[in-house]
């Protein structure tokens, strides 16, 4: 018999991936180029990786290029200490334009959650020659009062950032509070999603990303947030499809009736079934719901 992997590996067999590098704006960003064809980019949020979007990488890369890329201080990208790298929105958003542009990707399908929304999206504001159709699932990316109280006591300077981490707190509650269907959340879902961060310094990018939610016109992030929330408009011709888990209790149904006023027409799913994490939830569904939308909208 082979030797039992050790629980912190049991994730990998469901990630079998070539990992891929880059040198952005003075740090290495990791990420997943899988597939040939018309570009996908995976853009996730807060406190996953691209170990999120394996369920969907898989059965697309058959006739696309999917590209997943980690955020800086996320998954197996580069983890800076404090007052190295900003952490802030924008620089996200330049990161990932900067990689697009490295990388020399046009008529990109943007996919994605949390705040790869909001990342993604500035992203297309500031590149939109280079984006023709958006996948948008339990996310956001204009202002909004909305935050749970849960989320509210992680950004509290000391307690909270005790909690995120020092206990893992978020991520390790997101494992439990994020999902409907328990049985798809295993042993090894449950240790690939937590890998990247199993260390106080390799837990600091989720930390914050908790504090760059904008409430306030004086917080850094704010005018960078209303400035995509402004130009979403410039999108409402192009094929949109909206994924929503209606069981998220923080990107809650009030986060997609307020897309559906930036994009009336845009094709959309709701799932009653699934949670915040829906891609775990209902992989399956929304694999296929994806393919049927770039099937009926085909890259120009």
């Amino acid at each position: 018999m082979p030797p039992k992997k050790k629980h912190n590996e049991i994730w990998r067999p469901l990630y079998p991936f070539r990992s891929h590098y880059h040198n952005v704006n003075g740090f290495r960003i990791h990420y997943l180029d899988e597939g040939r064809g018309a570009s996908i980019l995976f853009v996730h949020g807060n406190p996953t990786w691209s170990f999120y979007w394996r369920n969907l990488v898989i059965p697309l890369r058959k006739n696309y290029r999917c590209i997943a890329v980690d955020h800086i201080g996320c998954g197996l990208s580069d983890k800076p200490v404090e007052k190295t790298y900003p952490f802030t929105l924008q620089r996200r958003i330049d990161d990932l334009c900067e990689l697009i542009g490295r990388l020399n990707m046009k008529n990109i399908t943007l996919v994605a959650h949390d705040w790869g929304g909001a990342i993604g999206m500035g992203a297309a504001c500031q590149l939109p020659e280079r984006f023709s159709r958006f996948v948008l699932m339990n996310t956001g990316a204009f202002l909004s009062t909305r935050c749970p109280l849960r989320i509210r006591a992680c950004r509290t300077p000391f307690l909270g950032r005790l909690a995120v981490q020092g206990l893992n707190a978020f991520a390790v509650a997101a494992t439990k509070m994020a999902i409907s269907n328990r049985k798809n959340m295993t042993h090894a879902v449950r240790a690939g999603l937590l890998a990247p961060y199993n260390t106080w310094t390799n837990r600091l990018a989720i930390y914050r990303f908790v504090q760059d939610i904008p409430f306030s016109p004086k917080h850094p992030s704010y005018a960078t947030l209303l400035n995509i929330e402004k130009q979403l408009p410039m999108f409402c011709d192009k094929p949109i499809l909206l994924l929503w888990g209606m069981q998220d209790w923080c990107f809650t149904p009030d986060f997609l009736k307020r897309f559906l006023q930036f994009f009336p027409d845009a094709e959309t799913h709701r799932f009653d079934d699934a949670a915040h994490y829906i891609v775990e939830d209902i992989p399956e569904r929304v694999a296929t719901a994806i393919e049927e939308f770039l099937k009926n909208h085909p890259a120009v």
